[in-house]
């Protein structure tokens, strides 16, 4: 399959050749252009004096940072050969970004690489103009259909000689290049707008976290309906019940000493009716999932770290099983929490609830978390994806060489901001309902993002059918004069060349 840098196609079609505008013509891009060449075939040797040598890797959106890029040690007779001067157009002729063109505005004393092809127009063709050809839905086109090779895909200079051109009289390229830049750096605007948001969501849905695991998402709550019973009391339950379903005196003795402990972190900070409870207080075992090698296909998937996402679970990229003792053992309930013990030091610790929307078990980078009634499991969750959660599984994490564990008496140790039943109902709907509109913005950018692509797609195509300014030909007709058609331009090319 046939790699190439290609923007999607656009609902506006025309043929290249045809369907000109008045006065229009067209020519291939060999007859308009002074040369089409090949860069520098030697492998350039860095030298702290020297042309700059420019390659397709110092273009970045479209701009060249010439301070980043090298000089280069070259003959003098190369320097003059393969010289850029602004005003050319240079083309990436193989790899990925195969078909991109890039418009040389200002350099200082460059040469350009053998990856890159150089098209310097005929003076009397503005290289503004030809560069937004070259963007056009015609033109990638064209490009899809004349690349050769599949691991790495190529265009030549002599198939991109006969790349057929729309070609305006002279005076109404200049206008059309002025509406189409202005019209391209608006799109542009609210492109790098709409791009700032994902950020600004991922920031609101982290302080959404902070407000709810903090009771300050629920004050409002809390005052209208003055919740009744103590943390205390609620733990000292959890305990007793604990007590009553062990049976030796060992068992009971751990879970005595589970609830002899002091939290560390000051309850002070939350709400009067609020607590720091570590969770092994909350929450019944802590348990590791297989450690068996999984299978592409099988009876139910085997859950992975990488199924952890944001809080949820993906169900992209499953891997299964099929041994029944293995499903029996680690089959998961809905409302399960499942925390990932090791991974890169930025990501260990993330955590996501299973819901029971498909039979599954779990591999054994994670743990699931086994909690009493208590602890709503939506609201550990949320909890668990906390920027304070974060931090503490920063500090806890040993790291490896390249990554990171948290075992299970480690994570037993956090302290989870505790309140009552009613109030994790309430925190839990009231997240979900900010994220829900969270949610929905994004997805109102995301469509916003593809309209505003193709909209530059449209803009362009316009353009090139003559669509985008009036036409020399109109305005000459509006003004009773005559002007000069791109067929006459296309002759005085030629006597140029």
């Amino acid at each position: 399959m046939k790699r190439v840098a290609k923007p999607p196609p656009a609902p506006e079609e025309f043929d290249e050749t045809t369907d000109l505008p008045d006065g229009w013509a067209s020519a291939p891009l060999g007859e308009i252009s002074s040369h089409i060449q090949y860069g520098y075939t030697a492998s350039a040797i860095q030298a702290p004096k020297g042309p700059r040598f420019l390659r397709i890797t110092d273009i970045q959106n479209g701009k060249v940072k010439w301070d980043s890029v090298p000089s280069c040690e070259i003959t003098k007779e190369d320097a003059e050969k393969y010289g850029l001067r602004s005003g050319d157009i240079v083309f990436a002729r193989t790899g990925a970004t195969t078909g991109k063109s890039f418009l040389i505005d200002s350099c200082p004393q460059a040469v350009f690489a053998s990856y890159l092809i150089r098209v310097r127009s005929n003076n009397l063709m503005n290289p503004a103009f030809l560069v937004h050809s070259f963007n056009t839905p015609a033109y990638w086109r064209f490009i899809t259909d004349n690349v050769a090779g599949n691991a790495q895909p190529n265009c030549n200079a002599s198939k991109l000689a006969a790349l057929p051109v729309r070609i305006a009289p002279l005076k109404e390229q200049a206008r059309i290049v002025c509406m189409t830049e202005k019209l391209l750096k608006e799109i542009g605007n609210s492109r790098e707008h709409l791009a700032k948001v994902p950020k600004l969501l991922k920031a609101f849905r982290q302080s959404v976290l902070v407000a709810a695991c903090s009771g300050r998402l629920t004050e409002d709550w809390r005052l209208k309906n003055h919740p009744e019973g103590s943390i205390q009391d609620v733990v000292e339950a959890v305990r007793g019940r604990r007590l009553k379903s062990v049976k030796t005196p060992i068992q009971q003795q751990t879970i005595n000493h589970i609830y002899s402990t002091v939290e560390e972190n000051d309850s002070s900070e939350l709400p009067d009716t609020w607590a720091f409870v570590t969770l092994n207080k909350l929450c019944t075992s802590f348990d590791y999932g297989t450690s068996a090698k999984s299978q592409p296909i099988g009876k139910i998937p085997v859950l992975r770290m990488g199924n952890i996402q944001n809080g949820e679970i993906d169900w992209e990229n499953l891997v299964y099983t099929s041994k029944s003792e293995e499903i029996k053992q680690y089959r998961l309930e809905p409302n399960t929490v499942l925390f990932n013990r090791t991974n890169s030091p930025e990501l260990v610790g993330k955590t996501a609830i299973y819901r029971g929307e498909h039979q599954a078990i779990f591999a054994g980078y994670l743990i699931r978390i086994v909690n009493t009634p208590e602890l709503d499991p939506e609201y550990l969750n949320l909890c668990l994806n906390t920027p304070y959660a974060r931090g503490f599984c920063s500090q806890i994490k040993t790291d490896g060489v390249s990554q990171s564990n948290i075992n299970a008496q480690k994570l037993s140790m956090f302290e989870v901001p505790f309140c009552l039943h009613k109030e994790q109902e309430e925190v839990v709907r009231r997240v979900k309902g900010l994220f829900k509109l969270a949610d929905a913005i994004e997805k109102h950018v995301e469509g916003a993002t593809k309209r505003a692509d193709k909209l530059t797609l449209t803009v362009l195509a316009k353009a090139f059918r003559g669509e985008l300014v009036p036409t020399e030909a109109e305005l000459a007709l509006k003004e009773g004069r005559e002007y000069e058609q791109a067929s006459k331009l296309l002759e005085r090319i030629k006597t140029e060349r």
